[in-house]
Formats: C-alpha cells, structure tokens, sequence
C-alpha cells in the first residue's frame, strides 16, 4: 500500500468546502489517524463533484485501517466510475488479498496490468502474491520484469533474493541481496527488510557471526519490528551467548505477544539458563499460540 495518498488535489479546488473537507482528511491520513480521514472523505463524497478521486483516497484510508471489506467497496466504485484506472484495480488487489480473496486479487493485479503492462506497482504486488502461494518462479518473472523497469528498485531486488533463497539458488539469492543492500545503505535507511531477509538466509546456513551483523542493523533501522529482534536473539543463541540474547528475545515478546517461534526459543534460552519458572511460563504461552489460528498479516 502506497504510504502517500495519489489523490490529484487539483481536482477538489473546483469547490471550496470540497477542498477544504479533502485536506482535513488528507492530513489526518498523513497523522495516520485513519478513522478521521474515512470520516473526512465519507463527508466529502457528498461535497465534491469529482467523486472518483475521493473515492480513491477513502479506499486508501479503509485500507490503512483495516477495513478491508469498506475499502474493496470503495475501489471498486472507482473501477465502475474509471475503468481504466490502474491504480483503483492495483489497490482492489491489495486489499483482496489482505480479506483472503486470492484468486480475485490476482484477476484484479493482472487486469491492471493489461491496461498497462509496464505498472510497476501492480508487476510488484503480483509478484509478493506469487511469492506467498510459493509460486516462486511466477514471482521471479514479475520481479525481473520491475527491475528492468526500474534496476535500482531495493524491494524488487530483496524480493528476488528471497524467491531464489526458497529456490535453493543461493549465489542468485545473494546477489540480489547484496545489490538491495546497496541501495538502501545511505539513500533508504527506513528500509530494514534487506537486512533482516539476508541474516535470515546465513542463520538458515549456520552463519551466525554474519546473521548477527545483519539482524542487529535492521534492528537498529527499525527497533519496533519484533522479527528484527528475534533474528538477532537466534544468531546470539547460535553464539553460544544465551545472557545477551535476552533482552532482544524479551523484546521480541513485549512487541508481538503472538510471535509463535520467539516465545519458543525465549523459552528454550531460559531453560538452558536455569530460569525454570521463566520457561515453563514461556513454554505455556508457546503451547497456547499453537492452538490458535494464525490470522493472515
């Protein structure tokens, strides 16, 4: 999902309780206070005369808040309204996919991309689909076909080194990953997936000293991710230094309680320690999570 709304605010200055009600809703988009700028658009729907645009943007603000069923209703209103909107059938196909509707969501990525088959956002997020069916050939295809586009695109890039690390093509994988640590070392320093993806792929190769180097900096890139801090708990424990591994373990915890493999290890770490009563609780919640459904994230 594009982080900045597409909405063409040239469209709403035809109006000026229209563009007023659209800019209060743009900036508590921009505060991610998404629940105020559905509110915002929803009024604007009955102020603006130019509806498509507006409806573009609510989908957005459904979308970012969760309310994935709202947010198809909306796109799909745009898609009635301007059939050749490719961005409306991109965003219809982010979130089907985020509601469970698989096949939909690819139908409604590969109808964007026959209107325009050089539209990277769709080429991209068809791609991540293919890649989460494990469908990692069709993945590779569309991501290629990014990077041609664009071959200083980082995500597309991450994106290939995971395709051909679950390929078992390793010098492939690296070299896509080495090429999208490139790119995000100075000019992208929010990006931290390169990072972890890559100390996932050396913990997997029994390389911890290497895994602990790359789960430390996405760490450091984005210390809220709780997969960052169990990637560089896991390298720690491989490094026989189970004390240190700790306090990213238990932060890994606080920041996602459902982490399924981190509460695992925390407990297995806690054992090796003599920390009885910490493991039995770890392993408690452990057991408990496995019993429950994973939602899709």
């Amino acid at each position: 999902m594009v982080g900045v709304l597409t909405v063409a605010w040239a469209f709403f200055l035809q109006s000026q309780e229209c563009a007023s009600i659209v800019e209060q809703g743009r900036q508590a988009y921009e505060a991610r206070k998404f629940e105020v700028s559905i509110a915002e658009f929803e009024r604007a729907l009955e102020a603006c005369p130019e509806r498509t645009q507006v409806l573009l943007a609510l989908g957005q603000a459904q979308f970012m808040a969760q309310r994935f069923e709202a947010s198809i209703e909306s796109f799909r209103q745009v898609t009635k309204l301007d059939p050749k909107n490719t961005m409306a059938r991109k965003l219809l196909g982010d979130a089907l996919y985020l509601a469970g509707k698989e096949v939909e969501a690819e139908q409604s990525l590969k109808a964007a991309l026959a209107l325009d088959a050089r539209f990277e956002p769709a080429l991209y997020a068809l791609g991540r689909i293919y890649y989460q069916q494990s469908r990692f050939p069709e993945a590779v295809e569309q991501f290629q076909k990014v990077i041609e586009l664009d071959p200083n695109n980082y995500r597309a890039h991450d994106n290939l080194g995971l395709c051909f690390d679950s390929m078992y093509r390793d010098s492939d994988a690296l070299l896509h990953f080495f090429k999208a640590l490139d790119l995000v070392q100075r000019d992208h320093q929010e990006y931290d997936w390169a990072h972890a993806n890559l100390a996932d792929f050396f913990l997997k190769r029994d390389e911890y000293e290497k895994a602990f180097q790359l789960a430390s900096e996405a760490a450091h890139r984005n210390p809220t991710s709780a997969r960052n801090l169990f990637l560089t708990g896991k390298a720690l424990v491989n490094l026989n230094k189970e004390e240190l591994s700790l306090r990213w373990l238990e932060r890994a915890v606080e920041l996602d309680p459902s982490y399924l493999e981190a509460h695992y290890l925390l407990a297995h770490t806690y054992q090796k320690l003599g920390r009885g009563q910490d493991a039995d609780r770890e392993f408690a919640t452990f057991r408990k999570l496995a019993k429950t459904p994973l939602n899709r994230r």
